[in-house]
């Protein structure tokens, strides 16, 4: 019987990790789609906007790859604008 939880929990866990990679893959798809959207002058709305921008913040949050952060918050500043520089 224990055998038969410890094969239900595995298998749930496995279920889990599959289906948060796969979102993490579908936030830097459209974090990314969105930001060649607007480099290319395509008009979107503001709840595309708001929606990539999003994806951008949740790919963030979910990758520890320095070099994924970079390409994902440059697509963020592209999305949303840069910050402004601080005064010296």
């Amino acid at each position: 019987m224990v055998f038969r939880g410890f094969t239900v929990l595995i298998g749930l866990s496995a279920f889990l990790a599959l289906s948060v990679a796969e979102a993490r893959a579908q936030d830097a798809a459209v974090c990314f789609g969105t930001a060649d959207r607007m480099v290319n002058g395509t008009p979107i709305s503001e709840e595309e906007k708001r929606a990539g921008h999003e994806a951008c913040q949740r790919a963030l949050a979910e990758t520890s790859s320095i070099v994924q952060k970079y390409h994902l918050q440059e697509a963020d500043f592209d999305i949303v604008g840069r910050p402004p520089k601080p005064a010296n």
